[in-house]
């Protein structure tokens, strides 16, 4: 992984051909699946975030030890799951993701964020036409960036990156078949444009921190949970219990 460490240290982001031996990954998009028909009415299906804290079959797949491998040479031996997230779009009417960073959201939850690492396993293809990730290569090397209020009412997020502050002319399309992954840092500049296009676009998102990030759990352990996933505490932080479920966590978010 040496090559692909140096890509990353330098990009940003990193794509992986498999994450999952073939018959876990299917296993996840038949449990995905049955986790989507099961979407009360109303229920737009990008906002299946957390879905762990309800569901704890979702750690066969969180903390399998292929994922694991995966992040442990960007992060170190002593991970932390700090959180995940199906985010589905579907045909016609998916919703976009306005530019931003990952660790402006978490800023209140983990410190430092910018530490932490989101694993993007696709589901489904995701391909320029239903609305992939866009990165920009090395952005994470330039700080945090200002954020407006998001002009795009039916996105995902409502806050945005000040446009004078992302240079799209260098974004990349993070392209994937089903079953691959890329890896990205909590402060590399993305986004995802909604998606027209007649395929669903579908990936689970894998949110990890090395346990030396202090999750802050006096401040919001009342609607976030962070679990220990390999190696050791360094930070002196409360990790939940995978085994159970939390869904009061879920009523006071």
């Amino acid at each position: 992984m040496t090559q692909g460490l140096d890509f990353y240290r330098a990009a940003g982001y990193l794509r992986r051909d498999r994450l999952l031996r073939p018959d876990r990954f299917e296993a996840l998009a038949e449990h995905f699946e049955r986790k989507l028909a099961a979407l009360p009415d109303g229920q737009r299906p990008e906002h299946m975030d957390v879905p762990h804290f309800t569901d704890p079959e979702l750690f066969r797949w969180l903390l399998d030890p292929d994922v694991l491998d995966l992040v442990e040479p960007i992060i170190g031996p002593d991970i932390a799951l700090f959180s995940s997230h199906f985010i589905c779009k579907p045909s016609g009417d998916g919703r976009g993701v306005p530019w931003h960073q990952d660790a402006f959201f978490w800023r209140d939850s983990i410190e430092p964020a910018a530490r932490a690492v989101t694993v993007w396993l696709a589901i489904d293809p995701s391909t320029r036409e239903n609305g992939c990730m866009r990165v920009i290569p090395g952005s994470h090397l330039r700080g945090a960036g200002r954020y407006r209020r998001s002009c795009d009412e039916e996105g995902v997020f409502d806050q945005e990156l000040v446009p004078s502050d992302v240079d799209e002319s260098s974004a990349v399309d993070v392209e994937l078949e089903r079953g691959q992954c890329s890896v990205h840092s909590a402060m590399l500049v993305h986004g995802s444009p909604p998606n027209r296009s007649s395929a669903r676009r579908c990936g689970y998102t894998m949110r990890y921190m090395p346990t030396t990030v202090r999750f802050k759990h006096e401040r919001v352990g009342h609607r976030h949970q962070v679990y220990l996933a390999r190696g050791v505490d360094r930070a002196g932080n409360v990790y939940a219990d995978p085994t159970r479920a939390y869904p009061e966590l879920l009523a006071n978010r």
